[in-house]
């Protein structure tokens, strides 16, 4: 299978960087300092979704933006102390790619985003965070915006995912999606195409834009 586009958007967390233990730590952290329950906070979904909706969903409205505030500190200075590396394949395939024809596109804020991608040396012309949209994932709004700020038609962007909620952005927003299997079983993942992780694939630029196949 060879999928054709003109632009690459990628979810950072469990796309590019493995951050799982990072995020579970720190939030594990964070629900015992706000008195949420191990049983409330084991309800709630973590991964492929922002801060303030999360923290929304736990607490009263005036207590959310010093709540969304602790956790960001807490996952940045995480960061420091090796909460993050980089998932297979990643390396090889950025570097195949011109720097204006890829994005990256996250729930984290950007503080927390550009941790994460400096810790592991990825440095992204464009880089779509939770600061800049209303509204986050599963909204196509985030690869919309990445889509517009390289100028590339969404039709023609392909979507690499690892979470639901992140693949059904990509869908909503017209765009080619590929699941990676690194933080859901490959079964819960609804995507054109489902892969172990960015590994399996292999990229080649052209004239006519760039064509994504798998290995083997």
């Amino acid at each position: 299978m060879t999928i054709h586009a003109h632009a690459l958007l990628f979810d950072n967390d469990g796309t590019l960087v493995s951050s799982l233990a990072s995020v579970e730590r720190c939030w594990t952290k964070w629900a015992r300092e706000y008195g949420v329950t191990a049983e409330v906070f084991a309800g709630i979904a973590l991964h492929g979704r922002t801060a303030v909706e999360i923290v929304g969903d736990l607490l009263p409205a005036d207590r959310v933006a010093e709540a969304v505030a602790r956790v960001e500190r807490l996952e940045v200075d995480d960061v420091a102390d090796g909460g993050v590396e980089l998932l297979p394949g990643t390396r090889d395939l950025l570097d195949a790619l011109p720097a204006d024809r890829w994005a990256v596109v996250t729930s984290a804020t950007h503080r927390l985003a550009a941790a994460r991608l400096d810790a592991v040396g990825i440095r992204p012309k464009t880089l779509v965070t939770a600061d800049e949209v209303t509204h986050g994932k599963p909204h196509p709004e985030p690869y919309l915006l990445a889509a517009r700020q390289l100028g590339v038609d969404p039709a023609r962007c392909v979507v690499f995912e690892d979470a639901p909620a992140g693949l059904a952005a990509g869908r909503a927003a017209g765009m080619t999606t590929v699941a990676l299997a690194t933080t859901h079983r490959a079964e819960e993942l609804d995507a054109d195409l489902v892969v172990s992780d960015l590994s399996a694939l292999s990229v080649q630029v052209t004239a006519a834009g760039i064509e994504i196949s798998v290995r083997g």
